[in-house]
């Protein structure tokens, strides 16, 4: 009998085990949200800044930007940022003309959401240039999206109309098509994908290049 007092004044109760476990989990979970909201003004103010280079990437020429949104049936200059408000960017060259926009979106590729930026010219009709801002596609295949020189080439000069296609590599025909890349082709497609989307969004949206938002 005295080895059972013993072994139960040794041994924490179930109600003293849960009390410590959900006092554990209660700290870990507040020194998460700390550093997490300490670090988030760095990150958003990182993502922001890549963000705007890319800018510069798929616009050749751009030497100014501006953020626009659409509001009231028309785009407006808007800098500040708001997560949830839809925004291109306008870029301009030397003398303020407006060459084409960057139109960012997302959506699903084979892994995860697949983020990207590209050029647009209105009066070409032409995609001019894209560039991925995040991907956790599949190391040494997915991941061509931003590491395959030549298709990331393919959007250097692309007709929108009546939409991009995805083709099998080295059966491109004609100039609204990109060659996909071999051994990941959902992910070149998702890219493909996610273009088109952009262009159903905002196309329409956009005014006749004389009509454009000057640069401010």
């Amino acid at each position: 009998m005295s080895s059972n007092q013993d072994r139960s004044l040794r041994e924490p109760g179930s109600t003293r085990l849960v009390a410590t476990l959900g006092l554990a989990g209660l700290l870990s979970g507040l020194i998460i949200v700390s550093v997490f909201e300490a670090t988030r003004p760095t990150i958003v103010a990182y993502q922001a800044k890549v963000l705007r280079q890319a800018v510069f990437k798929v616009l050749p020429g751009t030497t100014h930007m501006q953020r626009l949104v659409y509001r009231e049936g028309r785009l407006l200059v808007k800098e500040a940022e708001d997560q949830d408000e839809e925004a291109l960017f306008g870029g301009y060259d030397a003398q303020g003309r407006l060459l084409g926009y960057a139109i960012p979106n997302a959506g699903p590729g084979f892994q995860d959401t697949i983020r990207l930026i590209y050029g647009y010219l209105p009066a070409a009709r032409r995609v001019v240039g894209m560039e991925i801002l995040e991907s956790r596609e599949t190391p040494g295949l997915g991941d061509k999206i931003y590491k395959d020189a030549d298709f990331v080439a393919g959007f250097w000069d692309l007709a929108i109309d009546p939409r991009i296609l995805a083709v099998k590599q080295g059966t491109k025909a004609a100039a609204n098509q990109i060659n996909a890349i071999t051994g990941a082709t959902i992910s070149s497609k998702a890219v493909v994908r996610i273009i088109n989307q952009g262009n159903a969004r905002w196309l329409e949206r956009l005014p006749a290049p004389e009509a454009a938002p000057p640069l401010e």
